[in-house]
């Protein structure tokens, strides 16, 4: 039995202590799972209307506490002002689209001889969700939302260092009329409160987001039960820049494709491939516009990047930025806080370990290639597979690119990878399983196929 103990909470632009919360231990996850199950079986009884209908108010008090969540967001992870207020929004969009995706979750009627055949799509029980540091607030929803929506309880274990807004969301759902024990947040370290949720026997499913080495860790404790998994994992995306592409657009655009969220991003595009008839011409462009990005106080509405989450992190971005690389540099403040500057590396082999790990931080590699098959290998040539950008003004170019890079999210032309009502996931090392989209609730059900004899 685990002893108690508890969580700080740091600010990492200042690295002062803002909250202190206890840490779940087994018997806490014990007891939260037995309520889980109770609440549970009276919400998949209840309505669809009356799901959904709960669902809705659940993203009401959620947009009425935007600004509250996204200041915590800011104090505890170090998000930009800005980028605080999407999240918070984006939590409420899902709870939303989730609450609409209630009623059409519908089974189907399949032609068969001699009878009549139905699939009913019924939940699995309790769904435990383990949510990252680098985006606390709309992760926990991307499991959360859809969980609850298709009828099952949920138990969501947040970050050490970021439990902050998932606390004030359990609080928010309770306020909403959601039943005591369907939705629980349960503050705890990883191998503590997380390998007791994943081991729990009456945990049905894992949605896990986070590092490869510990999802391959969840995911073979799960295959011990056969339980069900989501992972999202790591990434080292792509960001390839073709010469007849809007150059001029490219390079603007490139800078916060690799800087939002100070790097700490799966999908950041760290990895600039540009083809070498336009290389020093994008460079040139580039090198200015990763200059003027504002780095400083995350409370503060101009400020475009803030700091890296702890210690560790910058530690290990310090590690695989080394004074022999050839490096372009923007401004970072000086003094408390967890600060690395903007940082591009050039003049680096393909197959160094920063142009093929994830470091997670605010670097990115800019390495040439000569044509559209060495462009394509060059994406390919990381065990990642979870983002990329095409940047081309060729539409039959887009299409082929997009075609054998190996990536579950590839955006033309932009860098978008993440929207609610698409699918989002990796291929590769870089997960396994869909969250998001119109499907997204049919990941938490059982399919049960009844078949009705008419037969004499």
């Amino acid at each position: 039995m685990s002893q108690p103990y508890a969580l700080d909470v740091l600010n990492p632009a200042t690295e002062e202590v803002v909250a202190t919360v206890p840490g779940a231990g087994v018997p806490d996850v014990d007891a939260a799972v037995a309520r889980a199950a109770r609440a549970q079986r009276a919400w998949a009884a209840a309505t669809p209307a009356d799901r959904a209908r709960l669902l809705r108010r659940f993203a009401s008090a959620v947009d009425d506490h935007l600004e509250e969540l996204a200041l915590i967001e800011v104090r505890e992870a170090g998000h930009t002002i800005g980028n605080a207020r999407w999240e918070a929004g984006n939590v409420r969009d899902l709870l939303d689209y989730a609450a609409g995706g209630v009623e059409r979750l519908t089974g189907r009627q399949i032609p068969v001889p001699g009878g009549l055949d139905i699939t009913i799509l019924e939940p699995l029980g309790v769904v435990g969700v383990i949510a990252p540091w680098n985006f606390p607030l709309p992760i926990a929803a991307w499991g959360t939302a859809p969980a609850l929506a298709a009828g099952n309880a949920v138990v969501l274990k947040p970050a050490e260092t970021t439990p902050l807004t998932a606390l004030r969301l359990a609080e928010l759902a309770l306020e909403a009329g959601l039943p005591e024990g369907l939705f629980q947040v349960l503050p705890g370290r990883g191998d503590i409160a997380g390998d007791a949720l994943v081991r729990h026997e009456g945990v049905a499913k894992i949605v896990f987001t986070g590092s490869t080495r510990t999802g391959k860790q969840i995911m073979s404790l799960c295959a011990d039960r056969v339980k069900r998994v989501t992972l999202e994992l790591g990434g080292k995306s792509p960001n390839i820049v073709f010469a007849d592409a809007d150059v001029e657009a490219a390079a603007a655009a490139a800078p916060m494709s690799f800087l939002d969220n100070s790097g700490q991003d799966c999908c950041a595009r760290t990895r600039i491939l540009v083809q070498r008839s336009v290389y020093d011409d994008f460079l040139d462009r580039l090198a200015p516009a990763l200059k003027a990005v504002v780095v400083g106080d995350p409370a503060d509405e101009i400020t475009q990047m803030g700091p890296l989450i702890s210690r560790v992190q910058l530690d290990r971005v310090r590690s695989y930025v080394t004074d022999d690389l050839a490096t372009v540099r923007g401004s970072a403040p000086e003094g408390p806080g967890f600060w690395f500057p903007p940082t591009l590396v050039t003049d680096v082999a393909p197959d160094a370990p920063i142009a093929t790990e994830e470091v997670f931080g605010p670097v990115a590699v800019v390495l040439p290639f000569d044509d559209e098959d060495e462009a394509v290998r060059l994406a390919n040539a990381t065990e990642y597979g979870l983002s990329g950008s095409i940047w081309t003004r060729d539409v039959g170019r887009a299409l082929r690119v997009s075609g054998a890079v190996a990536a579950g999210n590839l955006s033309v032309n932009s860098h978008s990878s993440v929207r609610y009502w698409t699918p989002f996931g990796g291929y590769k090392q870089s997960g396994l399983g869909r969250e998001l989209g119109p499907d997204a609730l049919t990941a938490f059900t059982e399919t049960k196929n009844v078949f009705i004899s008419t037969e004499a």
